[in-house]
């Protein structure tokens, strides 16, 4: 599994790590993979990094420090190998009046309230569905 945090918030960032780290064992299924979480501040260096590894699943923040998630999220779209790639947003922003179909975002967690055991969960369901 290749995973992409891209959140500003480095505490945050590092409880996304965490539970995704949890999920490895179930993932593995006594298979050897290659493992990488790779934890990213900003959307520029995330489309930069994308050019040479894609990732199975992305973790988003949208209020990033420069260009935000969405701007993110239009240029990942933009191209056909990157826009299949599932994104999780995870922010404080209230997104429900936003129509956010046709990014290929799979779940939408609120910083507040989210766990560890429902980031875990939702990993292992996006990428089971995607092998």
């Amino acid at each position: 599994m290749k995973a992409f945090i891209i959140e500003d918030d480095l505490m945050m960032s590092e409880c996304v790590e965490r539970a995704l780290e949890q999920a490895l064992p179930t993932l593995d299924n006594h298979v050897e993979q290659e493992h990488k979480i790779l934890k990213i501040t900003n959307a520029i260096e995330a489309m930069s990094l994308l050019n040479e590894d894609l990732p199975d699943l992305i973790f988003l923040d949208i209020l990033l420090n420069g260009p935000d998630g969405f701007s993110f999220l239009n240029e990942l779209i933009s191209y056909d190998d990157t826009a299949k790639i599932p994104v999780v947003i995870v922010t404080s922003l209230n997104l429900e009046k936003y129509d956010l179909g046709h990014y290929n975002i799979k779940h939408i967690f609120q910083k507040e309230t989210m766990t560890p055991q429902q980031i875990v969960e939702v990993a292992l369901e996006i990428l089971q569905d995607a092998a």
